[in-house]
């Protein structure tokens, strides 16, 4: 994989996580501004699924295997997505407690695929 790109990623989940763990501290729900975040997240997460999908399909392979690679991008672009839908059915702050728990689950999905893929020896 692209580290820079899997940082960016990293980075990004955990902004979202900081930013909405601070809304449930203050007894906020999500509002239009996490989900714009969430957006930004997401387009992220995409662009690294292309990015695995095409380098697979190019003949490169992952050290831990390729169905674990798979499976963990897929992971990976549903966590905060998934997150966002479960924030829209409780408009209080538990909901932003889950958009931070989802963005921080996201984080941890990214070293896994940095590993899976074998550790940095990627472009």
């Amino acid at each position: 994989m692209i580290t820079a790109l899997t940082l960016a990623v990293s980075v990004a989940a955990l902004a979202l996580a900081a930013w909405c763990g601070f809304a449930a501290h203050r007894d906020q729900p999500t509002k239009d501004w996490h989900f714009i975040g969430m957006a930004v997240v997401t387009v992220l997460v995409l662009v690294q699924l292309v990015v695995g999908i095409v380098r697979l399909a190019g003949g490169e392979e992952p050290d831990g295997g390729t169905g674990i690679f798979v499976a963990y991008l897929v992971g990976a672009a549903a966590a905060v997505p998934a997150a966002g839908v479960l924030s829209l059915t409780e408009r209080t702050r538990w909901g932003s407690v889950t958009v931070a728990a989802g963005a921080v689950v996201l984080a941890v999905l990214e070293v896994r695929l940095h590993d899976i893929w074998g550790g940095g020896t990627g472009a």
